[in-house]
């Protein structure tokens, strides 16, 4: 049988220059991970791991759950584009074979089986396929025919803005929006010169044998199906260098992922494959402050990760972020942006750090005896009540304490890591943990949600157990080891994002609230809390920008008509404070305020 035509050409081309290209980057990226990330792939290939992140592959890949559950109905064109054009591959190969048997297929004798049917004779059509094909068809277009609608008119699909794209993007994209109008223009104009086709095609191809004279019809049959195989060579070349190299990088990157890589702000590890693994969907542009209460519209994730695949990432892009993760969480594809920012930094500086930060030896301020040690941190120190009260707390629940920073000493390091200086991050980070480790502490709490994620993620603090002060206060309450009186008094609560989003902590400091008065949620809470705009991230905006961004924030919390705002981070407390013009209190201050003595 024959199964090539002179049309098919520029879709061979393009298949083997797109399995050429990505074979190349896909070696790159695993011969460069270092030692350790490839030890991890050897040693977790062949286990319960690599099943998972196969079930993964078919969630997120071709089902695009995350999507449905951010915006369903971006996540339906996602998915009927993704798992359509799946299922019209999976189910035209069991087609073929229905007809052919287990005999070898070239694979442009399978994406262009029609067209090949008549010229080798194939007849006695099976129905079943050709209406099953046909409707796995339409439910691509569907896809096509939102993604068109979306790029019109965004925000009837539940987004303000979509995304600005690079030329190779375009091109890509030009392609694919034209590749299954084509197909099905293709295969009814084949319908309508030989017959068949199911309840679509073979029905357009019966109303043109019916319109168009059959000259035309035959003379627009080749050049119908050399459009179609020339969009998709066109899209398979542009592929491996737009927005939807994510098709095939996503996929390794969740096997990754599953194989216990994990990149940090000092080590790379599959940053490559994270930042290619990006679609620019845009989902994460509608969540960012900086441009919706700042109008900053060339910063957000989906640039930066754009910017940096390129090599063209500038400090302003790479700096201009609250990496306040609510882009992050909303990410369907679950890139670690912020490490990613992090890293970008750090690479970008080149600051000598050498002598910067001799003060540290020798410097041991730290007071009292005890198990339990207290970090309140460089910002709950500009915050002297919140270390007043849990002074109280400690006292009243009897707990001796060591107080590692009580007469001044040293930052955890993170506003460091923050602005990229991760040299001199290190070394706080090691000072710190000799410190902690000399006086024999099991339990570090601080009050600084700062703090305690550095703690938790760049420290290596094995025996001793790190709390926020809203987790240990909440462990003292339940154990009865304080006790609080209840009252009707109206407070709301700001989730802090490094609390929060960077931590998980959302229950334990409601807890607390409900546990001395009424608790008034604000329109935007939990994961989806808005960040304070104080962030120590940012080094780019304005003082009267964080203003702007604080207001917001807070005129959220006024507008729950409560008594008192509450926070658990001093950084939110002070933003609070300035935007509205009243103070805002911490946790510890309102269990102070109702310690049952």
């Amino acid at each position: 049988m024959t199964f090539f035509a002179p049309f098919t050409i520029p879709f061979i081309v393009g298949v083997f220059f797109l399995f050429a290209v990505v074979a190349i980057k896909w070696t790159l990226w695993i011969v460069h991970l270092p030692r350790v990330d490839r030890h991890l792939i050897r040693h977790n290939f062949f286990t319960r791991d690599t099943l998972i992140a196969v079930w993964e592959v078919v969630r997120e890949s071709l089902l695009h759950v995350r999507i449905f559950r951010v915006n369903p109905l971006l996540g339906f064109m996602h998915m009927s584009l993704a798992f359509g054009w799946c299922l019209l591959i999976v189910v035209g190969w069991i087609e073929i074979t229905a007809y052919l048997g287990w005999g070898w297929v070239p694979l442009q004798g399978h994406v262009f089986f029609k067209y090949f049917m008549p010229v080798n004779g194939i007849a006695g059509d099976i129905h079943l396929f050709e209406h099953l094909m046909d409707a796995l068809l339409l439910m691509v277009l569907t896809g096509v025919a939102l993604a068109w609608f979306k790029r019109l008119r965004s925000k009837a699909m539940g987004m303000r803005r979509t995304t600005k794209h690079v030329l190779f993007d375009r091109v890509a994209l030009s392609a694919l929006w034209f590749i299954f109008p084509l197909r099905l223009v293709a295969e009814s104009i084949t319908a309508a010169v030989h017959g068949g086709g199911g309840f679509l095609t073979g029905s357009i191809g019966t109303w043109l044998a019916t319109l168009v004279p059959s000259d035309i019809l035959h003379l627009a049959y080749e050049p119908a199906w050399w459009l179609y195989s020339s969009a998709l060579g066109i899209f398979f070349v542009a592929m491996p260098f737009s927005r939807y190299m994510h098709i095939l990088t996503e996929i390794p990157l969740i096997f990754l992922r599953r194989w216990k890589l994990h990149p940090t702000a000092e080590r790379k590890s599959y940053d490559r494959f994270e930042v290619e693994a990006c679609s620019r969907c845009g989902i994460c542009i509608d969540p960012c402050q900086l441009q919706e209460d700042l109008g900053i519209n060339d910063t957000q994730s989906v640039y930066f990760l754009r910017d940096r695949r390129y090599n063209m990432l500038s400090l302003k892009v790479a700096n201009n972020c609250l990496m306040c993760g609510r882009c992050e969480q909303q990410c369907p594809v679950g890139i670690n942006l912020a490490t990613l920012r992090l890293n970008s930094r750090a690479k970008r500086r080149n600051i000598p750090h050498e002598g910067r930060f001799n003060y540290l030896r020798g410097i041991d301020r730290s007071s009292g005896t005890g198990r339990v040690g207290y970090f309140a941190g460089c910002m709950t120190s500009l915050t002297p009540a919140v270390q007043r009260s849990m002074e109280e707390i400690f006292s009243a629940a009897g707990e001796d304490v060591w107080y590692a920073d009580k007469d001044g000493g040293v930052c955890c390091g993170r506003p460091l890591m923050l602005s990229g200086e991760t040299d001199a991050a290190r070394k706080m980070v090691a000072y710190n943990t000799d410190l902690f480790r000399r006086h024999e502490i099991t339990t570090l709490v601080t009050s600084c949600p700062i703090c305690l994620r550095v703690f938790r993620e760049s420290y290596r603090l094995d025996g001793i157990e790190v709390l926020h002060h809203t987790e240990y206060i909440d462990r003292l309450i339940a154990s009865g080891r304080i006790s609080v009186r209840a009252g009707e008094h109206a407070y709301t609560y700001h989730d802090p994002c490094e609390l929060g989003r960077g931590c998980g902590i959302y229950d334990e400091p409601r807890r607390i609230i409900t546990a001395v008065g009424r608790l008034l949620e604000p329109k935007h809470s939990r994961r989806d809390a808005l960040c304070c705009g104080a962030s120590l991230a940012n080094t780019v905006i304005d003082d009267e920008q964080q203003k702007r961004i604080a207001k917001r924030m807070t005129d959220e919390l006024v507008a729950t008509h409560c008594d008192t705002i509450v926070t658990a981070c001093p950084l939110c407390n002070k933003a609070i404070s300035r935007a509205q013009g009243l103070p805002a209190q911490d946790v510890a201050e309102i269990v102070v305020k109702n310690i049952v003595k």
